[in-house]
C-alpha cells in the first residue's frame, strides 16, 4: 500500500531551478568581478608607467588609482539604468547585457594603447572603458542576488544571496592568480604586453557565463509582477522617496564589507612592492594575497552559514568585531619582510569583512518590496561602493604620502568598520528576521 503524503513537497523542478539560480548568479559575479579587479591589479602595478609615462613614480600610482575610482563613480548609474530595466521588466535580460557590457570593456582595455603610443589619448580612453565597467557591474550585482534570493527556499535567502557575494573572492582569486602568471615575464615583457593577457583572457570567461545565464527563466516573483502589469511608478523615485532612510543605512552598513577589500587587495599591494625599498617582490606579495584570498573563499560561506542559524545582530558582530585587532596586525605583519608573517596578517584581516560580505546581500534584499528591489539593493550597495570603496587605495596613498606614516591608513580601515557598525544597530532593527523573511512581505515602514 502506497503511503500518501500529507505534506507539499517543494517541487523537483523549483529545488532545480533554485539551484540553478544560483549557479548563474555565482558565475556572472565571478565574471563581473574577475573583470573589474583585474583592473585594481594593473592599476596598483602597471598603469602608471603605461598610461601615465613621464609623470613621477608617485603621482603616476594617484593617477592610476583616479582612474580606478572612475569605475565606482559610475557603479550608482549601472544601478539606476539597470535597476529601472530589471524592476520594470525582468532581473534576466538586465543581467545579460551587463555581462556582454563588462566583457567587451575588459577586451577593449586588453587592447588599448598606451601614452607612447597615442599620447593624452591613451588615459582618455581608459577612463570611458572603466566607466562603462562601472556601469556594468554596478547593474549586474544587484540582479545577481535577486536571481539568487528571489528563487531561493523559504527561509534560506542568506544562504542563496551568499551565491551571489562568493563570486567576488572567487573573482578575485583568478585575477590575482592572473596576474601572478605575467608577473613572472621580464620587467620589460610585462609592462608591453604581459599585463595584457588577463583583460583578453576574459572573452572565454565571458561566453561560459553568458551561456549559464541564458539557460535561467526569469525569477517566479518577477513572473509574477509582470502579469499583474501594474503601474508602480519609476523605480528610482518610489526608492528615494519612500525608502531613502533605508538606502541610506544600507551604504553605511557595507562600508566594511567592500572598502577594505580595496584596502588590502589593492593599496597593499603598491605598498608592499613600490617605492625605494619594497618591502616584497611583486609575484611574491601577490603570491601572498593569493593565498589570502584562498582562504577567503573557503572561509567566506560561514558567515551565511552562522547568520542563518542565530540571531542575525550577534552573528554579524561576533563577525566584524575582530577587525579591529586583526587590520592594525596586517600591516604589522606584512612590515616584517616575512613570507608567511605577511600571509598570516592577510589572512587573519580578511576573514571578519570576509564572513560579513557573506550575509550583505540576503540581509538587505527582502528590505525592499519586489517592484523596487533591484533598484534598491543596487543604489545602497554602488553609492557604498563609490563613496568608500573606490576611493579606499587613492585616499590611503594620500594618506600615505602625507603623512609618512602607514598608522594613518589603518585608522582609516578601522573608521571603515566603525562606520558599518554604527549603521548595523539601526538597520537590523528595519529588517527583522533576515533570515527568514518572506520574498514577498512589505518592506517594513520608513
Amino acid at each position: 500500500m502506497t503511503e500518501q503524503r500529507t505534506g507539499p513537497p517543494a517541487p523537483a523542478t523549483m529545488t532545480r531551478d533554485a539551484r540553478r539560480a544560483g549557479i548563474s548568479a555565482f558565475a556572472g559575479t565571478t565574471l563581473e568581478w574577475f573583470d573589474f579587479y583585474i583592473y585594481g591589479s594593473a592599476a596598483a602595478l602597471v598603469f602608471g608607467k603605461v598610461f601615465f609615462a613621464g609623470a613621477p613614480a608617485a603621482i603616476g600610482t594617484l593617477a592610476a588609482f583616479g582612474t580606478f575610482w572612475v569605475g565606482f563613480l559610475a557603479r550608482p548609474l549601472g544601478g539606476l539604468i539597470f535597476g529601472h530595466l530589471g524592476d520594470k521588466h525582468g532581473r534576466k535580460s538586465a543581467l545579460i547585457i551587463t555581462l556582454v557590457m563588462m566583457g567587451l570593456a575588459t577586451i577593449c582595455i586588453g587592447l588599448l594603447p598606451g601614452y607612447a603610443q597615442i599620447g593624452v589619448l591613451a588615459p582618455i580612453l581608459l577612463v570611458v572603458l572603466r566607466m562603462i565597467q562601472g556601469v556594468a557591474v554596478g547593474g549586474e550585482w544587484g540582479g545577481a542576488v535577486l536571481i539568487a534570493t528571489e528563487y531561493a527556499p523559504p527561509g534560506k535567502k542568506l544562504l542563496y544571496g551568499a551565491f551571489a557575494q562568493q563570486g567576488s573572492p572567487v573573482g578575485n582569486l583568478l585575477a590575482t592568480l592572473s596576474f601572478l602568471a605575467v608577473a613572472q615575464l621580464p620587467d620589460h615583457a610585462f609592462i608591453e604586453w604581459g599585463w595584457r593577457i588577463p583583460f583578453l583572457a576574459s572573452a572565454a570567461l565571458m561566453i561560459v557565463g553568458l551561456f549559464i545565464r541564458l539557460q535561467l527563466s526569469e525569477t517566479p516573483e518577477m513572473t509574477r509582477l509582470l502579469e499583474q502589469k501594474k503601474d508602480t511608478g519609476l523605480p528610482a523615485k518610489v526608492v528615494l522617496t519612500r525608502f531613502p532612510g533605508l538606502v541610506a543605512l544600507g551604504v553605511f552598513a557595507g562600508v566594511a564589507g567592500v572598502a577594505l577589500t580595496y584596502v588590502k587587495s589593492t593599496f597593499v599591494l603598491s605598498w608592499a612592492t613600490e617605492g625605494d625599498t619594497p618591502l616584497f617582490d611583486r609575484s611574491v606579495f601577490l603570491t601572498i594575497i593569493a593565498l589570502s584570498l584562498a582562504v577567503q573563499v573557503i572561509g567566506q560561506p560561514f558567515g551565511a552559514v552562522l547568520g542563518n542559524r542565530i540571531d542575525l545582530k550577534r552573528a554579524v558582530f561576533w563577525m566584524l568585531l575582530p577587525e579591529i585587532v586583526f587590520l592594525p596586525l596586517l600591516f604589522v605583519l606584512v612590515q616584517t619582510g616575512s613570507f608567511w608573517w605577511a600571509v598570516a596578517g592577510m589572512t587573519l584581516a580578511t576573514l571578519p569583512h570576509a564572513m560579513y560580505y557573506a550575509v550583505m546581500a540576503g540581509m538587505l534584499a527582502p528590505a525592499f518590496p519586489t517592484e523596487v528591489r533591484y533598484t534598491g539593493i543596487s543604489l545602497s550597495y554602488q553609492l557604498c561602493a563609490t563613496l568608500f570603496s573606490g576611493t579606499a587605495p587613492f585616499v590611503c596613498q594620500l594618506l600615505l604620502t602625507t603623512t609618512g606614516t602607514i598608522w594613518s591608513v589603518v585608522a582609516l580601515g578601522l573608521a571603515y568598520v566603525g562606520i558599518t557598525l554604527a549603521a548595523l544597530v539601526p538597520l537590523l532593527r528595519r529588517i527583522p528576521d533576515t533570515g527568514q523573511h518572506s520574498a514577498t512581505a512589505p518592506a517594513p515602514a520608513h
